[in-house]
């Protein structure tokens, strides 16, 4: 099971038909051309009156393949998540007539965008105030975004403006789904993230440590217990990383002391019982 750290809002799968292919049982990687390939994880294919829905939810970080086209097609909210790994992450993204994305600038974050439905301008530049770089896009055009560079997308066509995001490094928590452009600054303004302020799998610095403060308690009383200093670090460092796969704080540490309490890590219980 995959652990979700991030409580936003609208944070949630949804489904959309598509048509069906295959009644059977699917693998857990599929690669069917031209078919919309999901992993069934999460039991992604749902039948109802002979169509098939997919699942839109975040894959990441296990390997996964899909029709990105059809996908991203099909999805009706501001921005859903469709995968987010450890160094980039793809999101779909829906503009209705007359929308834009809102000038924005992130700092340590490339953004690769295509457009797979619609047309649109695109406006960039070295400052909020001189944006000097315009181009219209159309059906297949492709947006490269250097981190630092400040950007504009605005849908300028009769229909809804549909494409897809790839931020490396991931820009948004694991699984968000914003369904309208006012969830999206809802949720930013709510967690504070200020234009230009840097955020990391969509938390600043300062929220990161808040968010951890649980196994900094938990390492001070393991300090007071007398326990080995080598002990200690390779717990919490472990449980640092599992953080950075998604689990919680509290699942974190309570995954790394079954590892050392059944001895299916034999290191973590060598180095419990070494002397300071």
């Amino acid at each position: 099971m995959y652990y979700n750290p991030y409580m936003y809002p609208y944070q949630y799968p949804y489904y959309v038909n598509v048509p069906m292919y295959n009644s059977g049982r699917h693998s857990d990687y599929l690669n069917f051309p031209g078919e919309i390939e999901q992993v069934n994880r999460f039991d992604s294919f749902r039948s109802s009156k002979g169509n098939e829905s997919i699942l839109l939810t975040d894959y990441g970080p296990k390997p996964f393949v899909v029709n990105i086209n059809e996908a991203t097609k099909q999805n009706n909210t501001y921005r859903t998540a469709l995968w987010t790994g450890t160094h980039l992450q793809v999101t779909l993204m829906s503009l209705n007539v007359g929308e834009d994305i809102g000038l924005e600038m992130h700092p340590n974050v490339d953004q690769f965008l295509r457009i797979e439905q619609g047309q649109g301008i695109v406006q960039m530049g070295e400052s909020k105030d001189n944006l000097n770089f315009k181009r219209n896009v159309y059906d297949d055009s492709a947006i490269l975004l250097p981190a630092g560079t400040w950007h504009n997308l605005t849908n300028t066509g009769n229909i809804p403006l549909k494409l897809y995001s790839i931020y490396a490094p991931p820009n948004h928590p694991f699984g968000t789904v914003h369904v309208t452009k006012a969830d999206a600054l809802a949720t930013e303004e709510g967690y504070g993230h200020g234009k230009g302020e840097t955020v990391v799998f969509g938390k600043t610095p300062d929220e990161w440590i808040q968010y951890t403060e649980f196994l900094v308690n938990e390492g001070l009383e393991d300090v007071k217990k007398g326990i080995n200093s080598t002990h200690i670090l390779q717990e919490f460092i472990l449980m640092g990383v599992l953080v950075g796969k998604g689990y919680s704080p509290e699942k974190a540490y309570e995954t790394v002391e079954e590892w050392e309490r059944t001895g299916e890590s034999k290191l973590l219980r060598q180095s419990k019982n070494m002397q300071n």
